[in-house]
């Protein structure tokens, strides 16, 4: 008899509460171009995952709420009506969740949860998102709620933002909710207004490689990144008094007036800025099946993300340029917030198996480390299976 993935599921939730559970998953994402312009208001182009989060419920009638992580394998009980501050725990992201939906005056109850993750922690992959996202559908549909996903997705920002304390954009939790089979999603992360573009499959594989190394300044310069930038929009306010953002900014603009500002700041506006444009230049690229222009762009995007939003690391330099040196790659670069984590890899179709052994091999033969690679498919967004 085969055991599908539902009823494996159900049996490892069993093995800790009782009842007859409902199984929901969200999906991991990584982002093809476009990094670190969501909280300016840019411009993102992510893919959703197979790799996802599933959370198996059962509802409760009382306002307790059990949260066991197979990762962590530590069950957690938390009191929905009081609820405290973060407690720089993995649990913060469900509990955060059930806050802020709480907060909007939705009547959520109390729920058994059962917290299994496909989604390397770290990564650059946003497990985070995956789990926040799995959750609030979780809790809302156990509580017969029908939540609009641009909605849902609004309110795990906002608990990641809020609770958890960390500065992010919508980008990992919009795509979480909206990602769609075979295709990318350009967002505005400004109007939430986004187009489903469909990727060549047949052609060329995105591939994403794990350097299984994460370095712990991540959160601390992530937030500094964004002051920087805020910092720009403030100096070029001065000059253009309609911006709101550098998303306001175009590249000509920038190099009238880069000048006013300190060289740091000005090499992180030169990044966002440029990086907008490439977002749209890849797009343009893609609905003209031009491949080797948006690998280009990859590249580019990279560079920028080095050199002047310093966010690359040496272990993602260095897997970015073996990537590079094979055959087959047509674009390579760092995705996620950096400082360790991911990168991500257009190959040509006939290049994927050889392209994905020898990445392997010569990173461990650099580092010692043994990468994870992963050639996934755009997958959907938040389902109940």
């Amino acid at each position: 008899m085969v055991v599908t993935k539902k009823e494996a599921l159900i049996k490892a939730f069993q093995q800790h509460f009782s009842g007859d559970p409902r199984v929901f998953q969200a999906p991991g994402r990584v982002n093809l171009i476009g990094e670190h312009t969501d909280y300016n208001d840019g411009f993102v182009f992510p893919i959703a995952l197979e790799l996802c989060t599933s959370v198996v419920a059962t509802r409760r009638e009382d306002q307790q709420l059990r949260i066991f992580s197979n990762k962590m394998a530590e069950l957690i009980e938390i009191d929905l009506t009081r609820i405290k501050g973060r407690g720089n725990h993995w649990s913060d992201y469900p509990v955060g969740v059930a806050m802020v939906l709480q907060q909007e005056g939705l009547p959520i109850s109390g729920a058994e949860l059962y917290i299994d993750s496909k989604v390397p922690v770290g990564s650059g992959l946003s497990s985070s998102a995956a789990l926040e996202v799995a959750t609030a559908y979780a809790l809302t549909r156990l509580s017969h709620l029908d939540l609009d996903k641009t909605r849902m997705a609004k309110l795990c920002q906002r608990a990641e933002n809020e609770f958890v304390g960390m500065k992010c954009g919508i980008m990992d939790q919009f795509i979480a909710c909206y990602g769609q089979q075979g295709h990318a999603l350009l967002l505005d992360c400004r109007t939430l207004d986004f187009q489903l573009i469909p990727l060549p499959a047949s052609q060329a594989k995105f591939i994403i490689c794990n350097t299984m190394v994460k370095h712990e300044l991540g959160a601390s310069e992530y937030n500094k990144r964004r002051a920087e930038c805020e910092s720009a929009v403030q100096t070029f306010q001065k000059k253009l008094p309609g911006i709101k953002a550098l998303r306001d900014v175009s590249v000509e603009q920038f190099t009238e007036w880069a000048e006013l500002l300190p060289t740091i700041v000005r090499n992180r506006a030169r990044h966002v800025i440029t990086e907008n444009k490439r977002v749209q230049d890849s797009v343009n690229a893609l609905k003209e099946n031009d491949l080797a222009r948006f690998g280009e762009l990859m590249n580019a995007s990279h560079n920028s993300l080095r050199d002047d939003y310093e966010v690359s690391c040496q272990e993602l330099d260095l897997m970015v340029n073996i990537a590079r040196s094979l055959p087959g790659i047509l674009g390579a670069r760092m995705t996620g917030g950096g400082f360790g984590g991911c990168t991500v890899n257009l190959v040509q179709q006939q290049q994927v198996e050889m392209f994905c052994e020898e990445i392997k091999k010569r990173y461990h033969q650099a580092t010692q480390l043994t990468p994870e690679v992963y050639v996934s498919a755009p997958s959907g967004g938040v389902r109940e299976l």
